[in-house]
């Protein structure tokens, strides 16, 4: 297990806390539509960030811990491609005028990060506990795969939601946005605003999300910091990334297909590193540099295979899949 300081732990939370302020607070002061220039710049910087961080972290923990950190973060930042296709499906089953999807973005990704932090905790807490956990998560993202290949052609069901669902029965409503304010008085009376509900589905979202994504990454490394960090900079550039892809999401219609891929390979991953451990050492395992590869590679080709389907057939939609049956028919709305 690797040394990482307090200190090294404060000034990591301390960046990660300083970007997102700077987010929140873009979002707050100057409400606008997020343009396709403005979010390039954005893209860059937080990559930029991210893969400085892994080369500093690299040259201060070794070549192995540098490969875990780089192989998480490719799988979270694939991973948080279907929270965008999501969050897409939320502004439009919600009509989030387009000046306030900026705020709505950042609380949900402040809201993903909590989550995704607690959850890093008891799994690592888990892992340390029994070791027996690696086969539970192995079994969880095959099942998940699975789950999610069956149902790739369809839409997750916002509305269909049980938080959502019982959010608007509790609490009053109001029509309007009432100029992005969570709560308001109308009429005389005290409401809250469809945005305060836009954060309730995207929170809850984002607990499914962290359910098959922190098992994943801990496919690759146990070491809880590398989990966090991979987590934390994928997550940060959620906002910008959004505004920069949302147009070009729709053509990536084996997208469902290679996450599905992808997760049942860590799922395999996770459970031959179980048996070696628990059962034989004559198991194989799975070496980081060969998730690395996989990973990479099936992404690269489900990305071109789906820009290729998308030319042939310009009436093809991609869709972000679905751990359910939907009782809707499928598609964008």
């Amino acid at each position: 297990m690797l040394d990482i300081s307090v200190l090294t732990w404060a000034v990591t939370i301390g960046l990660i806390v300083l970007l997102l302020a700077v987010d929140l607070i873009l979002a707050a002061v100057r409400p606008h539509r997020v343009g396709f220039g403005e979010a390039t710049a954005w893209s860059v910087f937080y990559i930029l960030v991210a893969v400085g961080f892994g080369v500093w972290f690299a040259s201060q923990y070794g070549g192995d811990a540098g490969t875990e950190y780089f192989a998480g973060y490719i799988i979270e930042k694939s991973l948080s491609v279907d929270n965008l296709f999501v969050f897409v499906i939320i502004m439009t089953t919600f009509a989030v005028p387009t000046e306030h999807q900026h705020k709505v973005l950042t609380f949900g990704i402040i809201l993903a990060l909590i989550m995704r932090a607690a959850f890093i905790a008891l799994g690592a807490a888990l892992l340390n506990l029994f070791s027996f956990m690696f086969l539970l998560f192995g079994l969880l993202l095959i099942y998940t795969a699975v789950q999610l290949f069956r149902h790739r052609e369809e839409d997750p069901d916002i509305e269909d939601n049980a938080v959502v669902k019982a959010s608007k029965k509790i609490l009053p409503v109001s029509d309007e946005y009432v100029g992005g304010k969570l709560f308001a008085k109308v009429g005389g009376r005290r409401v809250v605003t469809p945005l305060l509900i836009v954060l309730i589905a995207i929170g809850s979202v984002d607990l499914l999300f962290a359910l098959d994504s922190i098992p994943a990454v801990f496919g690759v490394t146990e070491e809880t910091y590398i989990v966090f960090t991979a987590n934390a900079f994928a997550l940060l550039g959620l906002r910008a990334l959004y505004f920069l892809v949302k147009g070009l999401l729709d053509r990536l219609v084996y997208l469902s297909t290679g996450l599905a891929l992808i997760l049942a390979f860590i799922g395999v991953k996770l459970i031959l590193h179980w048996a070696h451990v628990d059962i034989n050492e004559g198991f194989p395992e799975i070496p980081t540099p060969v998730s690395l590869g996989v990973v990479v590679g099936v992404l690269v080709v489900v990305t071109i295979a789906s820009l290729i389907k998308t030319r042939r057939d310009p009436e093809a939609v991609a869709h972000a899949g679905s751990l359910k049956a939907s009782h809707r028919a499928p598609g964008h709305e």
